[in-house]
């Protein structure tokens, strides 16, 4: 599970370009079309990753690992 996980958000990050923002819908897509959680889900955490300090697309990546 890590191992895709690590793995999605790489080719994520190695192929966005223009931050956080750019990489949120591929981020959606990845995560909620993998199951790993609904779009509501998403959402929320998209407002709880924006509150907190760090990086958008890490703090994003440790919660998907999280659930």
């Amino acid at each position: 599970m890590y191992r895709i996980l690590f793995t999605t958000f790489l080719k994520i990050g190695a192929f966005t370009i223009g931050g956080g923002y750019a990489m949120l819908p591929l981020i959606q897509r990845e995560v909620v079309d993998r199951g790993w959680m609904t779009k509501e889900d998403f959402i929320d955490l998209f407002t709880v990753a924006q509150s907190l300090p760090g990086i958008f697309a890490v703090n994003i990546s440790i919660f998907v690992g999280y659930n």
